[in-house]
């Protein structure tokens, strides 16, 4: 049986159920015990487990459902597009991009991807390019790097599914908590005018994104590449 040990009470708690979500204990879609059930096996009050799996809830690492219970939550395709994809067209209205070309490779990671992923000199990456089309148009090119030990052989799976974060989920056991983006303005260069049908000169929308996973752990560095024409990004503040 887990037992908190020494650091604060609801800290303990809140470590040993993240645990057992990144070790499988409890598969995605799966029902977690009750909360009493929990308690009582980690020897603490209600009261702090409750504290525990609200917090696990509001950050989508579990989702309830009126009158059956607390579930760990699924990274479906819709879910994930919901969450992660941010363009819609002006007024709010949100779009579905589908897939267009795309291509897999390992490598060794270079300087930038050591840091960004907090990788040892010498550690291989997994390097996914890809395009996604909105209304059929190419509108945004994505450079994808992952940790290749988290992820081994995922370049067997292509073509890859639309939505990343499912696949990561069910296959390799990674859960995408949280990510952290950064945007910047820049022009549109050779490879957007090539695969994006951007003029020379126009204006592309650089988001830079970090994924985490269970425990802050670094697992996809991601940059999209955006020829918006008549989408902007939103963000809904809180």
């Amino acid at each position: 049986m887990d037992v908190p040990g020494y650091r604060p009470l609801y800290r303990q708690v809140y470590d040993i159920i993240v645990n057992k979500v990144a070790e499988g204990v409890w598969r995605p879609g799966e029902a977690i015990p009750s909360e009493h059930a929990l308690a009582r096996e980690l020897g603490v009050s209600q009261g702090t487990m409750r504290k525990v799996l609200d917090a696990l809830t509001a950050e989508k690492l579990l989702v309830r459902h009126q009158g059956k219970g607390t579930f760990i939550a699924e990274n479906t395709q819709e879910r994930s597009l919901f969450r992660f994809f941010r363009m819609v067209r002006p007024g709010g209205e949100r779009v579905t991009p589908t897939m267009g070309d795309q291509s897999v490779r390992v490598r060794v990671a270079r300087v930038a991807d050591q840091q960004k992923l907090d990788l040892a000199k010498g550690a291989k990456v997994v390097e996914i390019n890809r395009v996604r089309l909105v209304d059929g148009k190419p509108t945004i090119r994505e450079t994808i790097i992952l940790p290749s030990l988290l992820f081994l052989k995922i370049e067997d799976r292509m073509p890859l599914p639309n939505t990343l974060y499912s696949l990561y989920q069910t296959d390799f056991g990674i859960n995408i908590v949280s990510a952290n983006e950064e945007l910047r303005a820049d022009l549109a260069t050779p490879d957007d005018q090539r695969l994006l049908a951007a003029p020379a000169g126009a204006s592309i929308l650089c988001i830079d994104r970090l994924a985490l996973s269970l425990q802050d752990r670094k697992v996809e560095w991601r940059i999209s590449r955006v020829y918006a024409r008549d989408l902007t990004y939103s963000v809904t503040l809180s």
